[in-house]
């Protein structure tokens, strides 16, 4: 295989495209009933699930789970099963309030709380520009 080649394999055709065979976008997988794609999702919280035991392992515990971006923030099926497979950690969620806008997810007198933040990706890109074009 070429590098080109290479390239689109490893950055176009994986992960949770090459996973479900449907799809690298979460809201496609999540709103379909193909087996590969319940795949895909359940591939993808597990992934997160045991990097995060591995962090909260090597951070004594954790005092908060945060989720952003746009899958974090407006995928509430991947909050869910994120926390359920998280539970050790002490975490229990809110499903009503994980399933609403609200920003605190957990349930209330949780070990570790549960947060869902919005990002603006864009804007930070654009001030460490700013501040690179600035200081040349």
């Amino acid at each position: 295989m070429g590098v080109r080649d290479l390239n689109n394999l490893l950055y176009k055709q994986s992960g949770l495209l090459g996973l479900s065979g449907i799809s690298n976008d979460m809201r496609e997988l999540l709103a379909s009933s193909d087996p590969n794609a319940k795949l895909a999702v359940d591939y993808f919280t597990y992934r997160i699930a045991r990097e995060l035991g591995s962090l909260a392992a090597a951070l004594g515990g954790l005092d908060a789970l945060v989720f952003t971006g746009g899958i974090g923030e407006h995928a509430a099926t991947v909050r869910e099963q994120v926390c359920a497979r998280s539970a050790w950690l002490g975490i229990e969620l809110d499903a009503a309030a994980n399933a609403s806008d609200q920003q605190r997810i957990d349930r209330r007198g949780n070990q570790t709380a549960v947060w869902v933040l919005p990002t603006d990706e864009e804007l930070v890109i654009a001030r460490h520009t700013c501040q690179i074009v600035l200081e040349q």
